[in-house]
């Protein structure tokens, strides 16, 4: 009779132990523990099972239920067994004792007592202080002939039964992870994170040949990473990730994959055919292939060879967990966490064929049994505090068990060698379910077919375009162009991106009739531009159309009667850059009389500020007899006149214009305040003409003043060559400083001849 695979899980109320198929009852022989129990754990040889209590660690026979032993101590958070079971590790919280040390906290303790030691006698045979929680744990070779802890620039190696004394270090600075090979080579391999421009490391040594690394690669972008080595230890995968995506593509940083063998015969990277991130990784029973998830959603399922040579895709899915079954039979693809729960099953020795789809709605842990026809899965606290419990299903689709429990926080097979469970043909004939998977399954509701998305009237009845499929249901393949909000107009990836359009800037490339600037199409101008808008916006559009052209004809009118020609560039590009936008330093204030824009002067002194007023910008200040006030006899004339010759005749002009206008003042106030007089035909006063003499005026050289963005099109791209020369000037001073470049920056250098010569080619020479 076969040895039946049993499961132990962990509630808020205890820890239970029960055998799964055929049976699904309780282990005969256990007593179940009840009240606040922190862990438990099953040994890797399947042969204890141990629990933590506030009191003590208990450990028990897997097969009878029968307690083995229990250790002493009291507040442990986390347990571990070595390979064979001979030892188990304790770790508690850090403290410090009276002295204000850090206790030890970190013990491992032989799991039977040897001889004539008691429980109450037995001692550790080791202890550490490991302040962290994560990687807390010691690695054993699989024979547990060595044992290995990382500290500060250097992995421990001990003798499994001597912890005191360190038995051999491998010495590596700023090596950070590590992980020892499984099987019958003691190989480890070990990460050195990118430090001060340095790539990152992977290495592989033989245990204890120190002294020279097997294999070896470096890379840029990563900050950490996964060790997978495969079941007999000939290869590991490295999963590189960094912190943050510098591409602005992802917020969960870059991921990059790497391949070592352990002989030193082979490294290479990984290569993706698909954009995005590396969702998962596995390694086949069988170590001689693996499988990856990866790329945008809807993701990428490839089986590899144990060279990266992709052999199989399967079909695209929102899809992130990828298991192979024990006998490397069957491979698990299915889609957990934010995705929806769909598992499909393949049986690898059927042409990658798909066995069924099982839909595991909520679930936070997928297991494979040991006996390679039935999969596990469990909704889990604190990840999802409603519908927990477990769920076993059968390789070909069927529920065989339902439970539903309050607080499950872990749950796990008894681990158990593929031999002690042979697999025949588990797809033959299908077991009868247990009375709780019928149960749970009479009070599902058929689901109903999918209402999917909302349609219009209009759209009803139609297929969907190829647009908005998605890349699994023959749409077009999901490009990320960025999250950044510079790009958020289309960074869903979809569509051009525009240019940033500067009001006022002059295009810079050269536009076909009806597009628009940097992507896109103008209805500038035609019927379908018009018939867009309503009857209330079209008629408020051809009134600020009306408007505008009022206003420019009246403006052309005030120049004609002037005598003065309508600038042609913009308002201010007469002045001097540092006269632009301070206007109203040009004059000295004076304290003395005030004038107004009624023409009621008190004495010759004026300041800058009155006689602004006096030539005010409205050239129709009215009073209430509906007549124009005489103080504002200058007002057109003091804008455009101001425009047109401040360039050529500042000082001169301004003294001569001073002059004028007090000798008009003194001859208003000596006739009287308030003169008012009607308006003209035209509506403005004639404007006094101002003869200036010839050696009066001011020759001032022809400037050109221009902005860092404006320019002819040569110009931008003079300048944005010479930004890149002074980039390469730059690199070229770091690397004679000895600073160790990346492959684009010395590709970089090796340009700077090319760049010359098309700065040639403009025009330019350096001086």
């Amino acid at each position: 009779m076969a040895v039946p695979t049993q499961l132990a899980y962990r509630t808020s109320k205890g820890i239970g132990v029960f055998n799964a198929a055929p049976d699904y009852e309780a282990l005969p022989g256990f007593e179940r523990p009840v009240g606040n129990l922190r862990c438990c754990c099953y040994s890797p040889d399947s042969r204890y099972f141990a629990w933590a209590s506030p009191e003590q660690v208990s450990v028990i026979d897997a097969s009878v239920g029968h307690v083995v032993t229990t250790l002493p101590t009291p507040n442990v958070f986390e347990l571990g067994f070595s390979p064979l079971g001979t030892y188990i590790i304790t770790w508690q919280r850090p403290t410090k004792d009276e002295e204000g040390n850090a206790t030890k906290n970190l013990k491992v303790w032989r799991t039977v007592p040897e001889g004539d030691e008691t429980e109450l006698e037995r001692s550790v045979v080791g202890q550490f202080v490991q302040k962290s929680q994560t990687g807390w744990n010691l690695q054993y070779t699989s024979d547990e002939e060595f044992c290995a802890r990382v500290v500060t620039n250097e992995v421990q190696f001990y003798q499994s039964g001597d912890l005191s004394t360190v038995w051999n270090k491998l010495r590596l600075e700023g090596v950070s992870d590590f992980a020892i090979a499984p099987g019958k080579n003691h190989s480890v391999a070990v990460f050195v994170p990118e430090k001060k421009g340095q790539p990152a490391l992977v290495a592989v040594y033989n245990v204890p040949q120190f002294s020279a690394f097997v294999s070896r690669k470096t890379f840029f972008k990563a900050d950490k990473v996964q060790l997978k080595w495969n079941e007999l230890g000939t290869s590991v995968i490295v999963l590189a990730q960094t912190d943050v995506d510098k591409t602005n593509k992802s917020y969960y940083g870059e991921t990059n994959m790497y391949i070592l063998s352990a002989n030193g015969t082979f490294d290479a990277r990984i290569s993706l055919d698909k954009e995005g991130p590396i969702h998962d990784v596995s390694w086949s029973p069988n170590s001689k292939e693996f499988g990856v998830i990866y790329g945008y959603m809807p993701a990428k399922t490839t089986i590899f060879n144990a060279r990266a040579v992709a052999q199989h895709n399967f079909d695209l899915g929102p899809r992130n967990t990828i298991i192979f079954s024990p006998h490397g039979r069957f491979v698990l693809v299915a889609g957990f966490g934010n995705l929806a729960g769909h598992m499909d099953i393949y049986d690898l020795e059927k042409n990658y064929a798909k066995v069924c789809t099982i839909q595991a709605s909520n679930c936070t842990h997928c297991e494979w049994s040991p006996d390679g026809k039935h999969i596990l899965t469990a909704t889990q606290s604190p990840r999802l505090r409603v519908d927990n419990g477990i769920r076993i299903w059968h390789v070909a689709g069927s529920l065989m068990y339902h439970e539903d429990m309050t607080e499950l926080y872990h749950v796990t097979w008894r681990p158990q060698s593929p031999l002690t469970h042979p697999l025949d043909n588990p797809l033959h004939s299908v077991p009868t379910p247990h009375a709780s998977a019928l149960d749970f399954l009479s009070k599902v509701k058929t689901p109903s077919k999918p209402a999917g998305a909302y349609r219009p009237p209009g759209a009803r009845g139609t297929t969907t375009p190829l647009l908005f499929k998605r890349e699994d249901e023959g749409g077009a393949a999901y490009t990320n162009t960025g999250i950044s909000s510079t790009n958020a107009s289309f960074s869903n990836g979809f569509g051009k991106p525009r240019r940033r359009e500067v009001p006022g800037a002059e295009t810079a490339e050269s536009l076909p009739p009806g597009a628009a600037p940097g992507g896109g199409v103008s209805l500038a101008g035609t019927v379908e531009g018009d018939e867009a808008l309503s009857k209330a916006a079209l008629k408020n559009k051809k009134k600020r159309e009306a408007k505008k052209a009022k206003e420019a004809a009246e403006k052309a009118a005030g120049l004609a009667a002037d005598g003065i020609n309508p600038p042609t560039g913009p308002a201010n590009a007469g002045r001097s850059p540092e006269r632009r936008d301070a206007r109203g330093h040009q004059r000295s204030r004076s304290k003395n009389g005030g004038f107004n824009g009624q023409g009621n002067g008190q004495g010759n002194g004026r300041s800058s500020s009155q006689h602004r007023n006096y030539l005010g910008n409205s050239p129709h200040r009215r009073d209430g007899s509906g007549y124009e006030s005489q103080g504002n006899y200058h007002g057109n004339h003091r804008a455009d006149h101001r425009t047109d010759h401040r360039a050529d005749h500042r000082v001169d002009h301004r003294n001569d214009h001073r002059s004028e206008h007090r000798s008009e003042h003194h001859h208003r106030a000596g006739s009287g305040h308030n003169q008012q007089h009607p308006r003209n035909h035209q509506g403005v006063q004639p404007p006094r003409q101002i003869n200036i003499p010839p050696q009066a005026q001011e020759i001032t050289p022809d400037l050109t003043v221009t902005s860092p963005g404006g320019g002819s099109p040569q110009d931008k791209k003079i300048r944005s060559l010479l930004k890149k020369i002074r980039a390469i000037d730059d690199l070229k001073m770091r690397q004679a400083n000895g600073e160790k470049l990346e492959d684009t920056q010395v590709k970089k250098i090796s340009n700077e001849e090319v760049i010359r010569r098309e700065l040639s080619g403009l025009g330019f020479h350096e001086t």
